[in-house]
């Protein structure tokens, strides 16, 4: 005869109606929405904190005094020195050694002889220039043959050359030089024209101008 079965329906019988019990508190609870409040009740506030790294500063650098300045000593005080009175030595009597009838001339102011004014020497004579019409025989047939600068004729300019030489002792011209000019262009030509006057030598050097006209006719 086996007594184990009735033993084994018993705790099933237990098993079902607990099974049935913790379903019906489960829809118990449901409905009440007791679930609800124990849900918020745990999602309670949660406080997050940050917790920052301490960084260790360094030292600040150590700051050098500068030397305290050096006191030079006071000069010592001045002590002036003391003031000794020197006495004046005693002035003799003047002593009449011997006495004159006559009084002593009076002196004389020493005579100061004026220095004899020179008068400068004059400057010698500037030498006279004379004119080539005089001092050169052929000067007119010269002057006569001049060529017209080509370029003043082309522009139709007109003027007129001063032109001082030296006529020296043997007859030849030398140092032309020009003296007044209306227009450049006529120098070269009046120079050459100077250069083939015939002077004639007077046994010293003689200082000669030539006025040259340029007209167009």
């Amino acid at each position: 005869m086996d007594f184990s079965q009735p033993e084994q329906g018993s705790r099933r019988l237990a098993g079902f109606a607990f099974v049935v019990v913790l379903h019906l508190l489960v829809g118990y609870v449901l409905v009440t929405g007791l679930a609800r409040k124990v849900v918020e009740v745990v999602r309670g506030p949660i406080e997050v904190k940050v917790i920052e790294e301490v960084v260790k500063q360094p030292p600040p650098p150590e700051v050098l005094l500068p030397p305290p300045p050096k006191m030079a000593a006071p000069p010592p005080p001045f002590i002036p020195p003391p003031e000794v009175a020197i006495a004046p030595p005693p002035v003799a009597a003047p002593t009449i050694t011997a006495v004159t009838a006559e009084a002593p001339p009076a002196p004389q102011a020493p005579v100061i002889a004026r220095p004899v004014e020179t008068a400068p020497p004059a400057p010698p004579a500037a030498p006279a220039v004379r004119s080539a019409a005089v001092e050169c025989p052929n000067y007119r047939e010269v002057l006569g043959a001049i060529v017209y600068p080509r370029e003043a004729l082309l522009e139709g300019i007109e003027g007129s050359v001063v032109i001082e030489f030296t006529v020296t002792a043997g007859g030849q011209i030398r140092d032309p030089v020009v003296r007044q000019s209306s227009n450049r262009v006529f120098n070269r030509v009046s120079l050459s024209t100077v250069s083939r006057l015939n002077c004639p030598g007077q046994g010293r050097d003689v200082r000669v101008q030539a006025p040259i006209d340029f007209r167009i006719r």
